[in-house]
């Protein structure tokens, strides 16, 4: 579910989410453990008042037990990551105190988990917490940025699942939670609240959310500080942009109607599937000169919001795109895992998770959709929509191209398949436009993958998962053979999709072309390599493809040594190549290489650069089955 991460590994790869119901005794009569919370939420509280060396106290009060022991946890899985974060890595000074406020017993019993003993007596628990954008790349292994958390005097990213737990048995209680901030600072939360007050001196105040269960604590992030904030309407959704920039580069103003242009059109292109009342967007935008920032680049997506981080140095154009293309991914997860998803997902385990073997829909038909809508509603033309399927094949074939996708999800955390979680955005994506392909051809145009979608929403929906293993079964009865037989071959199988069978359908085929590349790629392919021994990073044989490194006389093996008075190392590269990763044409630049001892120097301005690749083009012999298909594959 995660949302779609895109994350630079070295240079370019955008990659990257019922309790048991227990008797407790009151006065002699016994109360179910959820009719209790529901008059006695858990109560929880963060201090962004009184920070201290980068940490914040956090403050859990759940009212009282009649067990003698209970494990409190923070997740070391958040639901759309797909990987380990440990979040207990974070907490310091934990204790259990009783009534009288003296320490109970507790021991950690594992990274994320506190045991604590005669918890009859508890009556609350405190413990700091530190943020992780600032140790990134430290000794501790931090979570992917947007899923991470950052204290700072200048905002606060509240990924809450990074401050607040959970008792075992109590993860479908209801929580209140109150936060602590100073009356300067700006707040914005996807949380439901429900009081605020002023301190009596009128610099603190105090606000309370609320919560239904832990599943919705982890589900809502909140921004507090210097952060900027536009509200607006996309038909009936209300979209609140929170923007963080740290020098005020870029603002929520100026990305608001980008924003509100792409909505409108995903909203079009959704039409009548039922949709979320209020959809938050929290923009953390990263200054690259900041040691200190987050590197992880993309987004975590919630059920109803999203966490984008990106980098500050960037420019407008430059930005937009990337705020598309990440933040139209991470709403079309309000179809899927939203509206269709399995019992892995419903009922997830922050601490021992399972995970669904359908990543083909949850990250990559909603990366399908998340490119299909664009040429679909006409923001962007058919070449562009080609150019991004045909980057797509080429990246998911340096990748093993015959993993069986089912496999890989539900293994996503082991390897040999966690190497290969890059791959649900490449051929996930591709997967997704196989099936719409034989959607519109089974029907003669009229139904699609998002028709199907429609339709398996209309079925299960937000409250009711459907099984795992019964999935394939109930699409194939709902559709054709070929899609059935398609799933079983090239999903749940090993067999290797054969793309040209499919664009031969929509009257394409594949063929050679000069197209526009970047400067660190050829057509979604590095040109660049490191050498782990001495650290240095060096232009492969493929610059020679490279038009514009060709023409300023760059050879394969030149060591890159610095990029615009930036010294390039192993340690700064992932922040380095990410900026040129989005330099465009008209930019001033000046690279200093080694060439067997000899430095060269490259001072210019950019020009657009393209290689030679593979390209979709229609075919000369379509016929008017062909056409006809392809027209209702791209425009309906």
């Amino acid at each position: 579910m995660f949302d779609k991460i895109k994350k630079l590994d070295l240079m370019k790869a955008y990659h990257y989410i019922l309790g048991l119901v227990i008797l407790v005794s009151s006065c002699g009569t016994k109360v179910n453990i959820n009719d209790l919370a529901i008059s006695n939420p858990i109560a929880a509280q963060i201090d962004l008042v009184e920070v201290v060396d980068d940490k914040v106290t956090v403050t859990i009060d759940p009212g009282r037990f009649t067990e003698e022991t209970i494990v409190y946890r923070l997740p070391k899985v958040v639901q759309g990551t797909y990987a380990v974060s440990d979040f207990g890595n974070f907490i310091e000074s934990f204790q259990a105190l009783d009534y009288e406020g003296e320490p109970i017993t507790v021991e950690k019993t594992d990274t994320n988990s506190w045991t604590i003993s005669k918890a009859a007596q508890l009556d609350k628990i405190t413990y700091l917490v530190n943020d992780t954008f600032d140790i990134e790349g430290g000794s501790i292994s931090t979570p992917f940025s947007p899923a991470g958390t950052n204290i700072s005097p200048d905002v606060h990213v509240l990924n809450l699942h990074g401050f607040i737990g959970y008792f075992d048995n109590l993860k479908n209680a209801q929580y209140s939670l109150e936060i602590n901030s100073s009356v300067d600072s700006k707040r914005s939360s996807a949380l439901q609240q429900i009081e605020e007050s002023l301190s009596q001196d009128g610099q603190t105040v105090r606000t309370t959310y609320f919560a239904p269960r832990y599943f919705d604590i982890t589900d809502n992030p909140m921004m507090y500080g210097n952060i900027d904030v536009e509200e607006f309407k996309v038909g009936d959704i209300t979209i609140v942009l929170s923007v963080y920039s740290p020098k005020q580069t870029h603002s929520a103003t100026s990305i608001k109607e980008t924003m509100f242009k792409m909505m409108e059109a995903q909203k079009a292109y959704l039409g009548d599937l039922d949709s979320t009342p209020r959809y938050d967007i929290f923009l953390y935008l990263a200054d690259m000169e900041n040691s200190e920032s987050p590197g992880g680049f993309g987004a975590l997506e919630h059920h109803t919001s999203t966490v984008v981080v990106l980098p500050e140095q960037t420019t407008k154009d430059m930005l937009d795109e990337s705020m598309i293309d990440v933040v139209a991914h991470e709403f079309f997860h309000i179809v899927t895992p939203l509206s269709v998803h399995s019992e892995d997902v419903h009922y997830f385990d922050y601490n021992q998770p399972s995970f669904s073997k359908h990543l083909w829909m949850y990250e990559g038909v909603t990366e399908y959709f998340a490119q299909h809508f664009q040429v679909y509603q006409g923001l962007k033309t058919a070449e562009e929509f080609y150019a991004t399927l045909v980057e797509k094949i080429g990246m998911s074939l340096n990748m093993n191209d015959s993993m069986s996708f089912t496999e890989m999800s539900e293994n996503v955390l082991d390897q040999p398949y966690a190497g290969n979680y890059f791959n649900v955005y490449q051929k996930g994506a591709l997967i997704g436009m196989c099936i719409d392909i034989l959607m519109r051809e089974g029907s003669d145009g009229q139904r699609s993958m998002l028709s199907l979608m429609k339709e398996l929403s209309l079925k299960y929906g937000k409250n009711r998962p459907f099984t795992d293993d019964n999935l394939f079964e109930e699409i194939k009865a709902m559709t054709y053979p070929s899609v059935g037989d398609f799933l079983m071959n090239h999903v749940e199988g090993e067999t290797p999709i054969n793309y040209d069978v499919f664009f031969e359908k929509v009257g394409l085929t594949m063929g050679e072309a000069r197209v526009e590349t970047n400067y660190i790629m050829n057509a979604g392919n590095l040109i660049l390599s490191a050498n782990p021994v001495n650290g240095s990073i060096f232009f492969t044989e493929a610059v020679a493809d490279n038009s514009f490194w060709n023409e300023q006389g760059v050879k394969p093996n030149d060591v890159i040594k610095v990029i615009n008075g930036v010294t390039i190392s192993l340690q700064n590269a992932n922040e380095v190549f990410t900026n040129v990763y989005q330099w465009s044409p008209g930019q001033e630049i000046e690279v200093k290489l080694d060439r067997d001892g000899e430095e060269i120097i490259i001072k210019t301005t950019t020009t657009q650069s393209y290689t030679t690749g593979k390209s979709l083009i229609p075919m000369e012999t379509a016929s008017v089955k062909q056409t006809k298909l392809r027209k209702a594959w791209l425009k309906g």
